[in-house]
């Protein structure tokens, strides 16, 4: 990056920063609000039209980002980072002003669920493509000494986002709202204030740099085909799966099902087990940029390891205690000892996977496997989890994640050193 002041490199980071923090806020948003909102679109009692909800939250959400990750890839890899991202915040901004504005099924009809339907369908769009864009666009603009510690923010402002979304929560339930109000109209407060924030990150990304990485790659004659030339790929394919499966699994299990893990499981009141989960989400969000310095320092891979090391050794006798404690701090204890070493994989997986291709197909190849792979196991971690439980064999899922993270160690184990094999620094010096 010699042709950038670090001042220009830090104000570019902010922007694609601020961006997938909205990104993230509009996504979870929605979950935290549906409670209230589903009976302005859908009407009492019907069957057909409660289901088209779940699966507009749930299924659709998930399906779309594999074809997010592919779209926003191939734009991100013709266009430039910059334009992908551009695109990626309007259609959240889009997405979440159709929710605020679209009128009740009272007022129009079943317009009103298929207009939800299509809004979700352009933020699971949104979504699915940001990851491998903002990891891109954040491994290439940060300087090699530091690229970890950068690229960490992307989680940094993944986590930040949904605690911002149960923070709003929070604040109108608790000062701002009755619950009467709440769903009468309130739920509206909420997207509109994510379409506003969506706008301010739209202005900061169209006034940021591109990449010095795309702009010497677009010297290079464009491939006809980004796909093919993907697959001329296969190991850095698969090694991104791989590293995704375990990580994405035990994310998942200790972020958004770990609320419904201590109601159901352990017995813990709705109140207590918010806040144990607020509380560790904010510590485990303050990890991620050490745990990115910590590569920069020692290399990505001795971290990854020491994630697969300890996530398949300690999972069952953590989820195994944890269903068993009758404290509210032990459980805080236990769920930030598992997200510690989780860290090890959230902090550096973007960096990670953004070193393994080249600039021409960087943003599909990081957007696209990783999307496959979060959908078919990070979406549906959650009802692999409730399944066992309901079949009388919760134990059954500490063993599925502790096997899905021994997979992932083995490619850990006999991936190279990205951080001395980088294909970005290999770019910079005209290799």
């Amino acid at each position: 990056m010699t042709n950038m002041t670090p001042g220009q490199r830090l104000r570019s980071i902010f922007s694609g920063s601020v961006g997938n923090l909205v990104e993230w806020y509009d996504w979870y948003v929605y979950a935290a609000f549906s409670l209230y909102f589903a009976k302005a679109f859908f009407p009492q009692g019907d069957r057909t039209a409660q289901l088209l909800n779940a699966a507009a939250v749930f299924a659709v959400g998930f399906l779309m980002r594999p074809l997010g990750g592919w779209l926003m890839g191939l734009w991100a890899d013709r266009h430039g980072r910059k334009s992908a991202l551009v695109l990626s915040v309007s259609l959240m901004c889009a997405g979440s002003l159709m929710i605020a504005l679209t009128p009740g099924y009272a007022t129009i009809g079943v317009a009103a669920p298929i207009l939800l339907v299509l809004a979700r369908l352009l933020q699971g769009l949104s979504v699915g493509g940001e990851y491998g864009t903002s990891a891109t666009y954040l491994s290439e603009m940060a300087s090699r000494e530091h690229r970890g510690f950068w690229s960490s923010f992307q989680y940094v402002t993944l986590i930040l986002g949904q605690l911002l979304a149960l923070a709003v929560l929070i604040v109108l339930q608790q000062w701002v709202l009755t619950p009467a109000q709440l769903e009468a109209w309130g739920w509206r407060i909420p997207f509109v204030l994510g379409a506003l924030c969506a706008f301010t990150a739209l202005y900061l990304r169209r006034s940021m740099a591109e990449t010095e990485s795309f702009e010497r790659g677009q010297r290079r004659a464009a491939s006809s085909s980004p796909l093919r030339e993907l697959l001329r790929h296969p190991r850095a394919i698969l090694t991104v799966v791989g590293l995704t499966l375990g990580g994405t699994v035990a994310f998942y299990t200790y972020t958004t099902y770990m609320l419904k893990f201590l109601v159901n499981s352990v017995g813990m009141d709705k109140a207590t087990a918010t806040l144990v989960s607020a509380a560790t989400l904010f510590l485990y969000m303050c990890l991620q940029p050490m745990v990115g310095a910590l590569s920069d320092r020692i290399g990505r891979r001795p971290i990854l390891i020491a994630f697969g090391v300890l996530g398949s050794v300690l999972t069952v006798p953590i989820l195994n205690h944890l269903g068993e404690v009758t404290d509210a701090f032990e459980a805080f204890a236990l769920i930030m000892l598992a997200l510690l070493i989780v860290s090890g994989y959230t902090a550096i997986n973007a960096v990670v996977k953004a070193e393994l291709f080249p600039v021409e197909i960087r943003a599909l190849g990081v957007g696209l496997p990783y999307a496959l792979t979060v959908s078919l196991f990070g979406g549906t971690a959650e009802y692999v989890a409730l399944w066992f439980k309901s079949s009388g064999l919760e134990q059954g899922y500490y063993w599925f994640v502790t096997a899905c993270i021994a997979v992932s160690l083995l490619v850990y184990l006999f991936m190279p050193e990205t951080r001395q094999t980088s294909l970005i620094d290999r770019e910079a010096r005209g290799g």
